[in-house]
Parts: C-alpha cells; structure tokens; sequence
C-alpha cells in the first residue's frame, strides 16, 4: 500500500509539474484580458434586453476567470434575467480551458466544446426567459449591483495587486488542485482497477450524467478540474463530462446566494434550472453518441 501511494505521488508530481508552464501563461493571459474587458463586458451584458442571453453565452465563453461571479451579481441587482444568468453559468468554462491547454488537447476539440457550450447556455437561457414571460415571475430587488457588490464585497471590483502575481497565485491553487486529483485518482484506479472504475462511469450513461452534473455544482474549481481529467482519462464520456462542466459554474452561485441572501427560494430554482439543463444537455449528448 505504501509503495502504491509512494509511486502516486511522484507520477502526480511530474505530471503536475508539466503542466505549471502552460496553466501559468494561460492565466497570465486570462487575468490580463478579464481586467481589461471586465467592464466592458458587464455593461453589455446588462443592457440587451431580450437578447440577454445571447450576449450571456457568448461572453461566458471567453476565459474571464470571474464573469460568472459578476453575473450573479447582475441578477442580484435586478439588471439581467434569470435566463441570462444561466446562459452565462451554462458557457462558462471555468477550469476546463486551462486543463484542456495544459494536457495539451487538439484545438478543434476544444473549440466545439466551447462552441457547444454556448450555444447549449443560448439556447436554455432564451427557453427559461420566454418560459417564464407567461408566469408571475418578476425581479424582486431594485438595488444597482455596485451599491449591492459594495455593500456584500462579491468580488465584482477588480482584484487587487499585479496581473503576474495574481496568475501565479491562481496556477498554484490549481497545480495544487490537480496534484490532489491526481494522487487520489491514481490511488483509487489502482485500488479498484481501472476496468471496474472505467466500466461504473461509462457503463452507466444515465446515471453518469446525473452523478457528473451533481458534482459539477460544487461551487469549487476542484470538481471542475476532477470531471476535465476524467474525460481525458477516458473515464467520462463525452455527455457526462459536458453535463459536469455546464454547471460548473466557479464561484457564480456562491455569489449569488451570497447576493441574494433575501430570496433563496429564488436561488434554489435557479440552481435546479442549471442542474436539469446540465443532465438534460448531457443525456441528449451521451444518448445520441456526440463526441468532440
């Protein structure tokens, strides 16, 4: 047992240390763009009107590492639909793209899934918003979301110190992140057998879906990170791994239960509307054999 975790931890380690150029120049440039087009974005998003869900999906997609923090903050202040903000939970990728550049994927793979995960998150957010135009659903917070965001400290302001420094300290939570995953997975495939593990996941694609898009709501860059390297690991497959990453929305619903602490009955459909769309996204991709 103890040669077991020995040899996973120094396959983890230099596995992990390959990866800190790549993660550390991807988010280098995240940070430099999310601080140059953040406001820029945020005003957009908040003033399309019916289409907000489309501005919603494709913003979602660039890799703008708190976007979908602002949004629910956008929401909370009662500027963007509730359609919107899951357009924008849907698309956003989180750490997918840092992990899919660092392991050093193909880029049309990458692109499709980007693309599809826009246009899955467009395409649910116009349903919910025209959905709901026949409901008594209204906003229920008249507060713009600067005086809400300086009042809850959400995180919407621009992040303090340097573009290097806060790239560094982001690639070290997620070297670390991955380091973790990495040494548990390997300890656990080896403990039961790659077969068994590979054989629950992909064996059962309904079940699967249902059981990524869960762990995908943990408001944490880990289970992101877990349901990216599954998917490369071969271990998910191509509807489970989407349905995990469509709801992986970072921070965003942290931030709105945070926001919107007067209405959590509100916030829970909210985070029922992106879990049923993440399963039912995933089910029609893995049912229908999609692969990217």
């Amino acid at each position: 047992m103890m040669a077991m975790i020995g040899d996973a931890l120094q396959d983890a380690a230099i596995d992990t240390i390959k990866l800190i150029p790549f993660l550390f120049v991807t988010y280098l440039v995240m940070e430099a763009l999310e601080r140059k087009t953040s406001d820029h974005t945020t005003n957009l998003i908040a003033n399309v009107g019916r289409f907000g869900p489309v501005a919603g999906a494709l913003v979602g997609i660039v890799p703008q590492c708190g976007f979908s923090a602002a949004a629910a903050s956008l929401y909370s202040g009662g500027l963007i639909s509730v359609g919107t903000l899951l357009a924008v939970f849907l698309s956003t990728s989180d750490e997918m793209l840092p992990i899919f550049i660092s392991e050093q994927v193909a880029l049309p793979s990458i692109l499709r899934i980007l693309l599809s995960k826009a246009v899955l998150g467009m395409v649910s957010g116009l349903a919910v918003d025209f959905l709901l135009r026949f409901t008594r659903y209204r906003s229920k917070t008249e507060k713009h979301v600067r005086d809400l965001c300086d009042e809850e400290h959400c995180g919407y302001e621009e992040e303090e110190g340097s573009v290097l420094h806060s790239a560094l300290v982001h690639t070290l939570h997620i070297v670390l992140f991955v380091f973790l995953i990495t040494v548990a997975l390997t300890i656990a495939v080896e403990s039961l057998g790659e077969e068994r593990v590979a054989g629950f996941l992909t064996g059962r694609p309904v079940v699967g879906t249902f059981l990524a898009a869960l762990f995908g709501l943990i408001p944490n860059c880990a289970s992101s990170v877990l349901i990216t390297q599954l998917y490369l690991d071969g271990m998910l497959g191509a509807g489970q791994m989407m349905a995990g990453l469509l709801v992986g929305a970072g921070v965003g619903l942290l931030v709105l239960f945070r926001t919107n602490d007067r209405h959590p009955k509100e916030n829970i459909k909210v985070m029922g509307l992106l879990y049923c769309a993440g399963v039912f996204w995933g089910l029609v991709i893995e049912l229908l054999g999609i692969t990217f």
